[in-house]
């Protein structure tokens, strides 16, 4: 965004925002539940700095996308 206060957004840009957020909060979520159920034996690195990386970093999906591609093992 070019620096505009949330009043300056149009009703459009303000709903695309607002769903943005919805699907990256989902995307944590979901990502985070698994991470949680799963046994650290199937979770490459430490599982701690996977959730703190899956908290904290705002991605548009990537973190979550990261975790589920490069953080669990195949279950055998």
């Amino acid at each position: 965004m070019s620096g505009k206060r949330w009043d300056e957004l149009s009703p459009r840009s303000q709903k695309l925002v607002v769903a943005g957020a919805v699907v990256e909060s989902v995307l944590k979520a979901v990502a985070l539940a698994d991470l949680a159920r799963r046994p650290a034996a199937q979770v490459r690195g430490p599982k701690p700095l996977w959730a703190l990386f899956l908290t904290l970093f705002n991605s548009v999906g990537a973190a979550p996308a990261a975790y589920w591609i490069f953080g669990r093992r195949k279950s055998s």
